[in-house]
């Protein structure tokens, strides 16, 4: 199946599960849908039935609050089933709104409070580098996250040691929670800081799988680390949640669903 179309089957399960589990951040997830796509259906050296295979790629989530996200990604990927997902949100579930230390296979750390994956990157990526080890490090963060001076610090880190192994991603859909990203903090020109801390920078639609693949695929011989600015739009895939910041808390009716699903195309 063309990633494309398990990109737009995972869009819908989204919506299924935040309508009848009542979870919200469904914008927030669906903008890095492709995203995800392409780091663990085409990039990523996974075993979905080993999790904890020593030599595998790492994935950090900085966005803590696009849980529903990642967890829907790992359930399509074989990480366990589809079904599971119903539980996201519910009392005593292992699928919390934000990844817990309780979390399912296939999520390495807990997240929610923002600013701290591409810290913990660094150490786990410096870590590897020092011993000579084979794993990367990739870290999904949103814009709105990168106003934490913590991913700063980690930033130059991470560049004063040439963490080669270690690939940043920005979730660039332009909206946070309290409104637009740039009229928050001034973040433009995004791939230019990062250039400027001293990683190596790739600006690309978001939503270009193939795109994504290339850039994230193709790092070797850069001795440096990489950021990806990924160029998105929150609620991407769905006309009537896009680039409408309302759907960072709002959840859909069932109605909503199956017009989402009929845009979608999914059978």
């Amino acid at each position: 199946m063309k990633l494309e179309s398990i990109a737009a089957q995972i869009r819908h399960t989204l919506c299924d599960v935040s309508s009848k589990t009542k979870t919200p951040h469904l914008g927030s997830c669906l903008s890095c849908t492709d995203i995800l796509t392409a780091l663990y259906f085409g990039v990523m050296n996974i075993e979905p039935k080993t999790p904890e295979l020593p030599e595998r790629d790492y994935f950090l989530l900085g966005k803590g609050h696009a849980a529903s996200a990642l967890y829907t990604v790992l359930a399509y990927r074989g990480y366990f089933p589809v079904e599971d997902l119903y539980q996201h949100g519910q009392t005593g579930s292992q699928f919390e709104e934000h990844p817990g230390i309780h979390a399912p296979p296939g999520v390495e750390t807990a997240s929610g409070s923002l600013g701290h994956a591409l810290s913990l990157a660094t150490g786990m990526a410096l870590s590897s580098q020092l011993q000579n080890k084979t794993n990367r490090f990739f870290v999904l963060m949103g814009d709105g996250e990168i106003n934490e001076g913590t991913v700063w610090e980690a930033a130059m880190f991470a560049a004063g040691k040439k963490l080669s192994n270690l690939v940043a991603i920005v979730d660039f859909n332009k909206l946070q929670g309290t409104g637009e990203s740039c009229n928050i903090m001034h973040l433009e020109p995004l791939e230019d800081k990062w250039r400027a801390f001293g990683w190596h920078t790739i600006r690309l639609d978001g939503h270009d799988i193939n795109a994504l693949q290339s850039a994230l695929s193709n790092t070797d011989n850069i001795n440096k680390p990489i950021c990806i600015v990924a160029d998105t739009v929150k609620g991407k895939g769905v006309s009537f949640m896009e680039n409408d910041n309302n759907w960072h808390y709002r959840i859909p009716t069932a109605d909503e669903v199956l017009l989402a699903k009929e845009e979608l195309g999914v059978s």
